[in-house]
């Protein structure tokens, strides 16, 4: 066995292995099932290390599992439909000079290969090969006899099943609504779809008609209430606005908007004509109706109007918004005359429409006061406007100004109020996104009202009542996410499901439409379990709709299903039994990104689908990892690849630094310091157990153990016990903090006290331990200590907490020992002093009686000062420290009541007799000290030349150096 760690000759060894023993390709048998799945990836591009994380907190969960005993199926497949795939296929075959440089660089894709993945079947042939290849390099132990892509024909016909099926069940809809959409594309996009913006949501803008000679200038707002409060609009006097002729319901007008409100209402259910450009200057200082006071308000000058914003025009609302406040303040000494501005623009009354407790007259006044902002581009302008808005939303009621409004609470007035503007002819709804939107093409997106489109109907209170009831019986990890799932519910509207453009499969009741890349990936984890037979030859147009009603549903009977498809009634039984053995999925573990989308129609698809046995029973979220403090990106960079991480360090080593990097959902960020450190431990780890396995040493467990071996057991436990508790809550950090890191200082802290018998048993839990993590060192080591070449770690029964070993005399007599060498080393290093005798003094009687008596009184639930010290002064061989006792007990008690509950009751029962432990390791302290050891009693100190002995406590000697 070579006692230099080599990964990589290592790694190839073990994976070759299993591959030939196929341990990993589990089937049905007496055990109880464990079924985990992660999200395919998507094969645009080569694995990244966002995915090292999520596919490895997965491995590890896997192989943890099977080590318990479960019988454990990890599947993989690989998701190819919409339209990213399409889009770069498109951009290899232009040479796109950034794709070009991005794939070949970063992603490593050889120039001669680069320039031939010109069609979207060529890249899928390529990445999925690559990332099957990445994923086994890592030593992932997913049963790869299951693998599929999104677009194999048998997938297709699983697909065309479940959407015929949702269909009938009346979630599917036609009809029009407000879609993310892509000009260039001519295609709804979706969260896969998106270069920038994958946070934006659709929001619905108020839009009020103000009019001037026959035209309307619409003016965007979340706030409609605020029309009653209008002073002025905002116009860019700099930028080119268009003159349109818009109709809708029969309704013919005239708007004047920004050239960007154009193109957008142009995909909106309006019927829009172009007539003529319009300066923006001609439309400042203009007297425009407010619709719905009557009113006569001003247009302003404004450079500060986007006219990708909204409409471009701007309503002025300043006595409620801080911003308009600001720039109407700015513009009163401002020379307007060349718009035709004559008028004394401090004259303009700020008009009050809302009362709020925390405000009197003019809310943005008044927080513009007492923020100090200075002018509307003070950074405290934004904070100003958060603070009116959201005292005004929560608190606010409308005043006397508002007619029959009056007295409506701000938060429950934009439906009552945008419905009468509707009905009034002098409002309508305008969809914008909450950020700009891009699609992966280059080409920004926009709010499409699309007609004839089919929709998943998502808004059905029926429905989410089902996902709720999923939600609130099914465990997530951790906990706190199941708030976020339910708001998510709450807010998820209907959602586009099919599209004209991209891979996919055809929506199987109006072809002309494919599925989109979301709607083909909900409950393809039952695929994993049917695929595995499908695989084996079954024709595709055997795969009839019965075929799958039979085996995932269990409506119909075998012999008709038989006669349907072709198939024998043997095949679809046990395609079938396996199906029942394996459903639902035990464990969905997924990046956080994919909660809002991804794992929530997860939920929404299986309770349409299945009866309620069959859904998920557990699911658990991560964080996102970064490279160097950078996000990373498949088209863009930057990007550290699966094969790059493991090529340079090796696969066990990639995955101990990303799973002790962070906690579930904390961010990770992979930094190549942080790398080279994992490199150092895990090699560490290495070098010990050979020097363990090389000496020779054998199972010591039956043999008389000293007290270092008793503590070293209990340690053991300890670690043993932790890490089964966190890779239950998936806390992998502090998994591999309690498995690794504490675990080897407790071995080196154990040799350094001369303990060596039990050396070889902590070695077999300690690489049994560590299995899941770094299973192919693991293996290694399993084999270097004597297990057959059948006999692999992966299958070995994983450590199981003992309480028979727990030690809690031997731990706090270690701890003593420990806490002692400490305290002596400190004061040596402080007083500079090279000592030539070290004297110690054990706690004195009084003192081990008042701790003993706190904890008990403690455990009692009736722990205070006053009555603790009167208890002790009862006794009368404790009255002589009657000065003493309060202050130790003033200290003593706060330190208790403050203790957490393992360490009170590993206190509570303590028997230890200090003073033998440290005569019986005076020898390890002279060593280590480099000097005479000498023990002394605190009560009757024979030497003790600066009465360092009244500092003794229980569990801290005092020390005297000479």
């Amino acid at each position: 066995m070579e006692q230099d760690y080599d990964p990589h000759r290592i790694e190839d060894k073990w994976q070759s292995r299993w591959n030939e023993s196929r341990i990993f390709e589990p089937e049905p048998d007496e055990r109880e099932k464990f079924f985990i799945t992660i999200p395919y990836p998507y094969l645009n591009g080569n694995l990244h290390a966002g995915h090292t994380r999520t596919f490895t907190i997965g491995d590890v969960i896997a192989r943890h599992k099977r080590m318990l005993g479960y019988n454990v199926l990890y599947p993989m497949g690989f998701h190819v439909t919409g339209t990213p795939i399409v889009g770069l296929a498109e951009l290899i075959a232009n040479k796109d000079p950034q794709t070009m440089d991005v794939y070949s660089r970063l992603h490593g894709i050889p120039d001669d290969i680069l320039e031939t993945l010109t069609t979207p079947e060529s890249i899928v042939d390529y990445f999925k090969v690559e990332a099957e290849k990445a994923m086994r390099a890592i030593g992932y132990s997913i049963d790869w006899r299951r693998k599929f892509t999104t677009t194999d024909p048998t997938y297709k016909k699983f697909i065309e099943w479940q959407f015929n099926l949702l269909h009938d069940k009346g979630l599917i809809v036609k009809g029009a609504h407000p879609v993310k959409w892509c000009p260039n594309d001519n295609n709804p996009v979706e969260d896969h779809d998106i270069l920038h913006g994958e946070e934006a949501t659709i929001v619905d803008f108020t839009l009020v008609k103000f009019t001037y000679d026959g035209m309307v200038l619409p003016c965007a707002t979340l706030r409609p209430e605020t029309i009653f409060g209008v002073t002025n609009l905002w116009i860019n006097p700099d930028i080119e606005h268009a003159k349109i002729k818009v109709t809708k319901d029969g309704r013919e007008e005239i708007w004047v908007v920004s050239q960007e409100a154009y193109h957008k209402l142009t995909f909106t259910d309006r019927t829009v004509e172009f007539i003529e450009n319009v300066p923006g200057k001609e439309l400042v200082g203009l007297k425009v109706k407010n619709p719905l006071s009557g009113n006569e308000v001003i247009t302003l000058p404004a450079s500060f109007v986007k006219p990708g914003n909204g409409s471009g025009i701007v309503m002025s609302v300043p006595a409620h918004a801080p911003y308009d406040y600001l720039a109407l303040k700015d513009l009163y000494d401002k020379d307007l005359s060349e718009y035709g501005i004559t008028e004394d623009l401090k004259e303009i009354k700020l008009i009050s429409l809302i009362q709020a407790k925390e405000f009197g007259e003019y809310p943005a006044v008044e927080a513009v006061e007492q923020l100090g902002v200075k002018d509307q581009n003070d950074p405290k302008a934004e904070e100003a406007t958060k603070m009116v808005y959201r005292r005004e939303f929560h608190g606010g009621v409308l005043k006397e100004n508002t007619g029959k409004y009056a007295g409506v609470a701000v938060s429950k007035i934009k439906d009552i109020l945008t419905r009468d503007l509707i009905d009034e002819g002098i409002g309508e709804v305008f969809y914008e996104f909450s950020e700009p939107v891009v699609c992966r093409c280059g080409t920004k997106c926009v709010v499409n009202m699309v007609k004839g489109q089919w929709f998943l109907n998502y808004s059905d209170p029926q429905w989410k009542a089902k996902v709720y009831k999923c939600i609130e019986n099914m465990e997530i990890i951790p906990e706190e996410i199941r708030v976020e799932f339910n708001n998510k519910v709450d807010w998820l509207k209907d959602k586009a499901c099919a599209r004209k453009k991209g891979l996919g499969t055809k929506l199987p009741f109006d072809t002309n439409w494919l599925i989109e890349s979301l709607g083909d990936s909900t409950i393809y984890m039952s695929y994993y379990i049917t695929n595995k037979f499908f695989a084996q030859g079954v024709d595709v147009e055997q795969l009839k709709p019965s075929l799958f009603d039979y085996v995932l549903l269990g409506k119909g009977s075998v012999q008709q299903t038989a006669i349907d498809t072709g198939l024998s009634e043997q095949l679809i039984a046990n395609i079938k039994s396996d199906f029942d053995y394996w459903y639902p999925v035990d464990l969905r573990s997924s990046g956080k990104d994919l909660v809002p989308n991804h794992l929530l129609f997860f939920l929404f698809h299986h309770v349409a689908i299945f009866e309620e046995d069959k859904w998920p029973r557990c699911l658990a979220v991560n964080g996102f990892v970064s490279l160097e403090g950078q996000k990373m990106s498949k088209s863009k960079g930057p990007i550290l690849t699966l094969m790059e991480a493991v090529g340079t360090y090796g696969a066990d080593i990639s995955r101990m630094y990303i799973l002790s990097s962070a906690e579930q959902t904390q961010d990770a960020d992979w930094r190549n310091v942080g790398v080279e450190s994992a490199k150092k431990q895990v090699e560490r780890f290495y070098k010990l157990a050979m020097e363990i396995i090389d000496s020779g040493a054998t199972s010591g467990i039956d043999d008389e153990l000293k007290l270092i071996d008793r503590w070293m057991l209990s340690r053991l436990q300890q670690c043993v016990r932790e890490t089964n508790n966190d890779m239950t809550s998936i806390r992998t950090r502090s998994a591999l903090q309690n498995a690794f890191f504490l675990l080897y200082n407790d071995i080196k802290w154990y040799q350094r006290r001369g303990g060596s018998t039990l050396l070889y048993d902590v070695l077999d839990t300690w690489v049994r331990l560590m299995a899941p993590f770094t299973p192919h060192i693991c293996e290694e080591l399993w084999s270097a200590m004597g297990h057959g070449e059948g006999d692999f770690v992966s299958q070995a029964a994983y450590p199981i907490f003992c309480p028979r070993f727990i030690d809690n005399d031997a731990e706090l007599a270690e701890e003593l020992m420990c806490s002692t060498l400490s305290d002596i080393e400190e004061i040596i290093k402080v007083t500079k002093i090279t000592p030539k005798m070290v004297a110690l003094y054990t706690a004195p009687e009084w003192k081990i009686k008042a701790f003993k008596m706190a904890l008990e009184m403690k455990n009692e639930g009736d722990l205070n000062p006053g009555k603790l010290i009167k208890t002790l002064m009862a006794d009368p061989e404790n009255r002589k420290y009657g000065k003493d006792i309060p202050k130790y007990v003033q200290k003593l008690v706060p330190d208790l009541s403050s203790m957490k509950t393992e360490r009170f009751e590993m206190l509570l029962g303590m028997s230890l007799d200090e003073m033998t432990i440290l005569k019986e390791n005076i020898g390890c302290l002279a060593n280590e000290i480099g000097c005479t050891i000498q023990v002394y009693n605190a009560d009757e100190p024979e030497y003790d030349p600066e009465n360092k002995s009244k500092f003794a406590a229980p569990l801290r000697p005092a020390i005297y150096l000479e």
